[in-house]
């Protein structure tokens, strides 16, 4: 691994290590290119993962403290864990379940399909999928993802086993095992899945696609790739034209540290990263960096989310194998006939018996609710993800008076549930009763949404510089040596899980950046 000189402003200075930032770190140390990369968190390892949640929660999950205000249930349940993401070498890519979907063509245009939606703050994308098409497919083959390059489906288990008899009985048709950034053969050096489950405390087979162990290394290998474990950035420079300079950083002993740098990419989550721009605040940009559209920290998404469990007569032992173990996809298309624009995918999900007593019904006590979890053994469980709408409240703001151990303001993240939101959940909970009532079940549950995931928005695209805070190449309007490269740059939610276009974008990005710096533009 290299190690470059603080006063060494040649190199790109890459602030988070998940799908953005891993990705976009490797891509360009491919490129020849000299990369700072400063990630919060320690690195573990696929022999320091622990399949235990409880433990696994601690040792991966950004816990720093964060504040919630807004209407959704989150706020009331979990007020000081708005998001359930991960503080770590390789980020939430460590956590996540694996769903590798491609964003629809007509999700990126909803302001022009969808129409004005009252409280809605709509907006095209700047790029569309056919831009995007030979990027995904650089993406899929990079993450190994199934239904793709002739890779095999995953085997389906019990529980989804349960979720496809019912889908198939309901009419259904669009409903398998996932397209999965999970290797169900080996490949790209790394193992194939053996059906552990605890896919969310870290994948101990490496079956599992995570920057952690196949980006970070493989840019190591090109000694051109400077990891800094346990920094936490503190505020990014610019000297008198406006220009990024780089940043300043605390390492593990609290000491602070100025990197300079040519260019700077954010790739932090979308709580932390606009954070971090509001932050870096200054004379010349009092409203933080790469806000003059006021647009910073706004249009916070998270998903239309929730899910359904159901007991059956015998038992699933939903837990064994991969915990996101199939999809039913039919309900993503965007029908306003159904009472909301935009749609939703229904994909199984299991919980183990810690966080299914945190979240099947939060605050809730006694027989009734110790009733339920006797039956865990005869659950079959599903996750709602839908496309919430943009609204310019829902936003990432700086706390008032709360500060961090460094002195600076903490986020709280304020979201209120849109009607169409609400309109979209009260549907797939229908639609996941169906699905489960038609395979046999006794009994339903519908739980509501957990702390977020899929944490997006905040620095989103736009064509025009006064609707956003990055081009079509995530690069900030007001900065041009300032980038956003993480899932806070989406202009809107989709219906899909966004690793995919994450990746996606940073390979895209990367091409960018390595082009702008041969012709000396940046």
């Amino acid at each position: 691994m290299a190690k470059f000189d603080f006063n060494d402003d040649s190199v790109v200075v890459i602030i988070g290590s998940g799908a953005g930032g891993g990705t976009l770190a490797n891509e360009l140390c491919q490129k020849g290119i000299n990369v700072v990369l400063l990630e919060a968190g320690k690195r573990q390892s696929i022999e320091t993962f622990v399949n235990d949640e409880w433990a696994s929660f601690f040792q991966l999950a950004w816990l720093d403290k964060r504040t919630t205000s807004g209407s959704w249930r989150v706020a009331r349940d979990f007020p000081n864990l708005p998001a359930w993401i991960c503080k770590t070498v390789g980020g939430t890519t460590t956590h996540w379940a694996g769903a590798s979907l491609r964003i629809q063509e007509h999700e990126f245009k909803t302001k022009s399909v969808y129409g004005e939606v009252a409280g809605a703050n709509l907006l095209d994308w700047p790029l569309t999928l056919e831009e995007l098409k030979p990027y995904y497919a650089k993406a899929e083959d990079k993450m190994g993802v199934t239904r793709t390059n002739d890779i095999p489906g995953l085997p389906g288990n019990n529980n989804f086993k349960v979720f496809y008899n019912g889908a198939i009985r309901v009419g259904y048709s669009g409903c398998h095992t996932g397209r999965m950034a999970i290797n169900s053969r080996p490949r790209a050096g790394r193992q194939s899945c053996q059906q552990i489950g605890f896919c969310f405390q870290g994948c101990k087979m490496g079956a599992k696609w995570s920057t952690l162990y196949t980006e970070i290394p493989a840019a190591e290998e090109t000694g051109r790739l400077d990891l800094r474990t346990e920094s936490f950035v503190l505020q990014i420079q610019h000297d008198d034209s406006g220009k990024v300079t780089g940043v300043l950083y605390a390492d593990k002993e609290g000491n602070q540290h100025l990197q300079k740098a040519r260019i700077v990419c954010v790739a932090c989550n979308s709580i932390e990263s606009p954070r971090l721009l509001l932050n870096s605040a200054s004379s010349k940009y009092p409203d933080g960096l790469a806000n003059s559209s006021g647009q910073v920290g706004k249009n916070y998404m998270r998903h239309t989310t929730g899910s359904v469990y159901a007991v059956f007569p015998e038992p699933v032992h939903m837990y064994r194998g991969t915990t996101m173990a199939g999809i039913i996809t039919d309900e993503s298309r965007n029908d306003p006939s159904r009472g909301f624009v935009g749609g939703y995918e229904m994909e199984t999900l299991s919980l183990g018996l810690p966080f299914m007593a945190a979240f099947l019904d939060p605050g809730a006590w006694g027989r009734s609710f110790t009733r339920k979890l006797d039956m865990y053994p005869y659950m079959a469980g599903m996750w709602i993800v839908g496309e919430d709408m943009p609204q310019e409240g829902n936003a990432v703001t700086l706390h008032p008076s709360e500060k961090d151990q460094f002195g600076l303001p903490i986020p709280n993240v304020h979201f209120d549930d849109h009607p169409n939101d609400i309109a979209m959940r009260e549907h797939a909970y229908r639609a996941g009763r169906a699905v489960y009532e038609a395979a046999g079940a006794t009994e339903v549950f519908e739980v509501p949404p957990y702390p977020s995931t899929h944490n997006l928005g905040t620095n989103r695209m736009s064509a025009d510089p006064r609707d956003g805070v990055v081009n079509k190449w995530g690069q900030t309007h007001d900065i041009e040596n300032l980038f956003i490269s993480d899932g806070s740059q989406f202009t809107t939610g989709a219906a899909e899980n966004p690793t995919l276009t994450i990746v996606t974008l940073a390979i895209r990005q990367a091409d960018y950046i390595a082009d702008q710096m041969r012709k000396g533009e940046i």
